[in-house]
């Protein structure tokens, strides 16, 4: 554990030293983070923000879906978001009175945003529904399905910066492009404001529930895993690369390539974060000897490995 304690600190979050961390990740494997905060609210964030020394790493987490927590633990000071930074505020066009957008917290669940903004009659987020994570994870890795990513419908963010200081940038600031968007350095995004367009509530709920039926039919939604694995490289498609280069249910352990849709891994239930990243990494290096396509990671690999991964022979 590193050396630094922020338990002096005026914080009225929750605090906890070596705290666990695979019970939250959605593959329910992992190791302990040295330092967990699940602040009250911006102001809390900030006053540990201003006091982490430099060379202390900070980790934030929203809903633990779409990252593999290595064994060994993750160093330094692990940040939950949670309810403090759930809020949603609908905003409505002041000629019409219809919906016209969204300000949200980071922690709120993508699918509970899309669920919220049927309600308010607000279109365009659908593709939210499809999403297995948060708010401040969609937007820092311009996450996207169904034929929508945050880059469409962003207008602007706000972030604490390593100072402590909330800094809000439009989209027209941010360089945003396939899972990625271009954020200051160590910021922690802590509200956005995403627009709409206003519709019948019946009409977006129709189109939610066709999104649902095709994740259900296509994906492992009720297994152990960490959604999409592979970012899809230019001109094609991730799973049928790792399809043809026969990957569809290759086995380490308990971590297993998902024979429904094979660019999700899965935890059968025994595996460890060391099996799930060395399976991984063993579909890279067969898709690239079969097809010449380097796949790169969308799934976000944090902490310390208990071991280094290693590709076996």
């Amino acid at each position: 554990m590193t050396a630094w304690s922020p338990a002096t600190l005026p914080l009225r979050g929750r605090l906890k030293a070596d705290a666990p961390l695979g019970p939250r990740s959605w593959f329910r494997t992992g190791g302990a983070a040295d330092w967990l905060f699940v602040p009250a609210d911006t102001g809390d964030l900030a006053t540990l923000m201003r006091a982490r020394p430099a060379e202390v790493p900070v980790t934030v987490l929203g809903a633990c879906s779409n990252v593999i927590i290595r064994d060994g633990g993750v160093e330094g000071l692990v940040v939950r978001l949670a309810g403090g930074f759930a809020d949603v505020t609908f905003d409505q066009d002041p000629e019409t009175g219809q919906a016209a957008g969204v300000t949200v917290g980071a922690a709120m669940l993508d699918a509970s945003l899309a669920e919220r903004a049927a309600e308010a009659g607000l279109g365009g987020l659908e593709f939210l529904v499809g999403i297995p994570g948060s708010i401040g994870g969609a937007v820092r890795m311009n996450a996207g399905a169904h034929g929508g990513e945050m880059a469409d419908v962003l207008d602007w963010v706000e972030v604490l910066l390593e100072d402590g200081r909330l800094e809000r940038l439009k989209r027209a600031q941010l360089t945003m492009h396939y899972r990625h968007t271009a954020l200051p350095e160590n910021s922690i995004v802590v509200r956005a404001r995403l627009a709409g367009r206003p519709e019948a509530p019946q009409e977006i709920q129709a189109r939610l529930a066709a999104i649902r039926q095709t994740r259900e039919i296509t994906q492992p939604v009720r297994a152990r895993t960490g959604g999409s694995t592979f970012r899809n490289p230019e001109g094609h498609s991730a799973w049928k690369l790792i399809d043809a280069a026969g990957c569809r249910g290759l086995r380490i352990g308990d971590a297993q390539v998902s024979e429904k849709h094979c660019n999700f891994l899965l935890n059968l239930g025994q595996a460890t974060s060391a099996e799930l990243e060395r399976l991984g990494e063993t579909v890279r290096e067969r898709v690239l000897a079969d097809s010449g396509v380097a796949l790169h990671w969308e799934i976000k690999r944090l902490g310390r490995p208990s071991a280094p991964p290693t590709i076996p022979a």
